[in-house]
């Protein structure tokens, strides 16, 4: 199972992995990405994190 992160220090909170896949990802209050869950049974989640703007979101094995 991979492990999903975001680095909440250069993440700019834009939403674009909110919208690709709301199931793992949510933009909080404080304008950061979150993970929710660290699977998605409809979502590539290694092209969720390659379309990051600014690289915060890490897919590993």
């Amino acid at each position: 199972m991979s492990k999903v992160t975001v680095d909440a220090s250069t993440c700019v909170g834009c939403g674009l992995c909110e919208q690709s896949c709301p199931e793992v990802f949510e933009v909080q209050g404080d304008g950061v990405a979150h993970v929710k869950s660290q699977s998605c049974s409809s979502c590539n989640l290694q092209e969720v994190a390659d379309s990051c703007p600014v690289n915060s979101i890490k897919v590993s094995a």
